[in-house]
């Protein structure tokens, strides 16, 4: 029964509620008539069965007018107004002031409608001002309409950019300053150039701070900040509104905290530490942050404000706030209006630099070119005596590090530790990089400078890397440091052998490195092939030598080059050098000759290219008392037709020459004497003048013949052993007796080899 009772309840009160809902349809719809009669029926009340609330509040439906806010990058803000539908709880005052028909708002005040009743869309002076309903908005304020709606009122009319609404709200006298001072940072934000003069006009304070809700794209931002209309303004890009607010006298001095940068005045050093929680600033310094495209405010600003361009906050200046927010249009404005790029950064603990290093450090390479074309000293040093490229190295900016390079940065400095550049380099995230680093350098036809090849030497660097091409690239701009000492001590060639890179050392040899220099500690190149860490690599650095020395790119070095290709059993090389007059004859480091070198290899063509050619003397004994033919025979790596070409150039020359020799008579029967006894290359042998003293040989053997044996007597102090014998060509048996049994096999290969040339026409 309750259940019943309540749902009866209801539906007669609905029925009751139904003549005031028309009344809040009717006035909506402008329906005048119908407003009439029900207001007719609202002063008649309870003397009629039918009663009217005037203040009555229906749910209607309302098309409200919307203001959209665009957030452009880095252009200005749009406000797009467009509508909405919405279902809502109103009066019939606050529908007809939305729907703008004044006549039924003139008969609701006549009938007592309170103006300010507040619903969810605000005020019915609200709805007026939103929709420009301006002889409305007079009628509303004539009937004592309260503060608190002016001021609401006020707002939603800045937001939709309604002017003529807000210089009748402004000029009510019902509007509180900071209510006022909301008014002015939102039109500023949005963009409407006419309600901000209005409002400036009715003397609300242009540099009054307010908390509004600032958004952005880039830098990104979304919080509700304490701002002036000119930072508000600025933010939101808005030229226009910027223009006016500074011609007007707007401060640019306020501090706004809607940056995400800050930095330790003490250490100088900065962190990024998200939107709003960084260094208060300037309107300038907001506008190089919140950039707009044109830079048109950052021209407006300083046309306003020069005085700006060069004021330090905290030790830095505009530009370097540029640099830090990595906004290279800002720079490139700020740049062409005069900001110095040479003014140096300065921290409470004294220690100083300059915008480049600021680049360097944050890695930007644009702005780092956009400062370089401006005149930036590449080579500024801080404080620490540190020049952008160290500063680049030591924060891992390969790009950068490439960008000085190119620009002339000076390779040869120290910082006030000792550092270099390339020492700082070679400990970074790209060291494996640097020779491609000065490879792209070289390749642009830029030149790699240091004014300090003790500190740094190009050649030296690429020739250590082992990379023939920009080697090969550094020696045809410039090779003025070819022969020089690097901080090591060493010359580029000498660094090339130590890394074992055979074609930098090549390219190096080819390109007339002084052999003859040496190290800071006394060693040749020579010398430091005989490395041990080198030691599998020294023929072919050796055979880079040769090379050289065939094509006229080295004289005087100490370089023994015969040697090398008597040694390696060159045969060409061989010739060559000696037709270059190089001494078959001379000894090198070790005490050996050419012909010494190729008997030990067993290289026999060598031998006789050596005898033949560059008359090498077999006699020839070094230090230890070595002969070409006692190495040829006691080295493993020779062979027996070594051995034997040497004993017949021995055996050869020694029989052409000649000696004294003990001649037997009479076979063994007369008196020995001793002759001096040679041989001639038609084949006699002659021990006298007479031409039975002069007999062309048939052959010559070791020991006597039988007859000798028979007839000789063994009590004659003679050795068998030393006795030859050479037979003529008719038969005669001629006998001699050597001073000992090698000289005697000497003179019997020596014969029978004159012999055989002889007869087969060879001289």
């Amino acid at each position: 029964m309750g259940k019943r009772a309540a749902a009866r309840t209801e539906r007669a009160e609905s029925e009751l509620a139904l003549p005031s809902l028309r009344l809040v349809e009717a006035a909506l719809n402008g329906e005048v008539e119908v407003v009439e009669e029900s207001l007719a029926a609202a002063i008649a009340g309870a003397s009629r069965e039918v009663v009217v609330d005037v203040n009555y509040i229906g749910t209607v439906n309302l098309r409200v007018k919307c203001a959209e806010v665009v957030l452009g990058e880095e252009r200005a803000d749009e406000v797009r107004i467009g509508y909405e539908e919405f279902r809502t709880d109103v009066s019939a005052l606050f529908s007809a002031a939305h729907s703008g028909h004044a006549e039924v708002v003139r008969k609701l005040l006549s009938a007592g409608a309170d103006v300010n009743q507040e619903f969810f869309r605000g005020y019915a002076i609200t709805a007026a001002a939103r929709e420009g309903h301006c002889n409305i908005l007079g009628m509303l304020l004539k009937a004592g309409v309260s503060q608190s709606a002016c001021e609401d009122a006020l707002l939603e009319a800045s937001l939709c950019g309604e002017a003529e609404a807000v210089q009748l709200l402004i000029q009510s006298e019902m509007v509180r300053a900071d209510a006022a001072a909301h008014a002015l940072v939102t039109a500023s934000s949005r963009g409407f150039l006419d309600v901000v003069a209005v409002l400036i006009e009715n003397g609300v304070d242009i540099n009054r701070f307010d908390r509004v809700l600032l958004r952005s794209i880039k830098p990104t931002l979304h919080a509700n900040v304490d701002c002036t209309p000119l930072v508000a303004a600025i933010v939101s890009k808005q030229n226009s509104i910027v223009k006016y607010l500074l011609e007007a006298g707007a401060s640019t001095a306020c501090l706004i905290q809607v940056g995400a940068w800050s930095w330790d005045p003490i250490s100088g050093e900065e962190m990024r530490v998200g939107v709003c929680l960084g260094e208060p600033y300037n309107a300038l310094w907001c506008a190089v942050e919140f950039y707009e495209a044109s830079g048109e405010i950052l021209k407006l600003l300083l046309h306003h404000c020069p005085f700006l361009l060069e004021d330090p906050y905290l030790g830095r200046t505009v530009l370097c706030h540029a640099i830090l927010c990595q906004n290279s249009n800002a720079i490139k404005v700020l740049l062409d209006l005069g900001a110095n790029s040479k003014f140096p950064l300065r921290t409470k603990q004294g220690h100083e630099s300059y915008p480049i290093h600021l680049a360097a450090r944050i890695g930007n390479v644009f702005i780092l070119k956009q400062l370089i074309s401006h005149g930036c000293d590449v080579n500024a040093k801080t404080s620490a005596g540190e020049t952008p490229l160290m500063v680049s190295a030591k924060a891992d900016h390969a790009e950068c590090f490439l960008e000085l390079v190119l620009a002339g940065a000076d390779l040869g400095l120290l910082s006030h530790t000792g550092s270099s550049a390339i020492e700082l380099a070679e400990r970074s995230a790209f060291s494996s990089s640097i020779v491609d680093i000065f490879s792209q350098v070289l390749y642009t036809g830029a030149t790699i400078h240091s004014s300090n090849p003790r500190v740094f030497s190009p050649l030296h660097f690429i020739a250590g890397s082992g990379r023939a091409e920009p080697l090969q690239m550094i020696l045809n701009s410039s090779a003025g440091e070819l022969n020089k000492l690097d901080h090591s001590g060493l010359t580029p060639v000498m660094v090339a052998a130590i890394g074992g890179h055979l074609e930098s050392f090549r390219l190096l040899v080819m390109a007339g490195a002084d052999l003859t220099v040496r190290s800071s500690d006394g060693n040749t190149i020579m010398s430091i092939l005989q490395y041990e860490s080198i030691a599998s690599s020294k023929d072919y650095f050796e055979k880079v030598l040769l090379d050289g020395v065939l094509g006229n790119v080295i004289s005087n070095a100490p370089f023994k080059a015969l040697h090398y290709a008597a040694r390696k059993g060159d045969a060409s090389s061989t010739v060559q050098l000696l037709k270059m007059g190089y001494n078959a004859n001379s000894l090198d480091e070790n005490g050996y000759s050419p012909l010494m070198l190729s008997a030990m290899e067993g290289h026999s063509d060598l031998c006789k290219i050596l005898l033949v050619h560059g008359s090498a003397d077999l006699e020839l004994i070094n230090g230890r008392k070595e002969t070409a033919l006692s190495l040829a025979r006691c080295s493993s790596r020779s062979n027996k037709v070594t051995e034997d070409l040497l004993l017949d150039h021995v055996a050869r020359f020694h029989v052409l020459v000649g000696e004294e020799l003990c001649k037997h008579t009479r076979e063994g029967r007369g008196n020995p004497h001793m002759k001096a006894v040679r041989m001639l290359k038609s084949g006699v042998l002659s021990w006298g003048k007479t031409n039975r003293r002069n007999v062309a040989c048939k052959e010559a053997a070791a020991g006597p013949s039988l007859n000798f044996v028979k007839n000789w007597r063994k009590d004659s102090g003679h050795n068998k052993a030393e006795i030859f014998r050479v037979v003529t060509v008719k038969g005669r048996e001629v006998h001699f007796e050597a001073s000992c049994v090698s000289v005697m096999e000497i003179w019997v290969r020596g014969i029978n080899l004159i012999t055989k040339e002889a007869n087969s026409g060879v001289t």
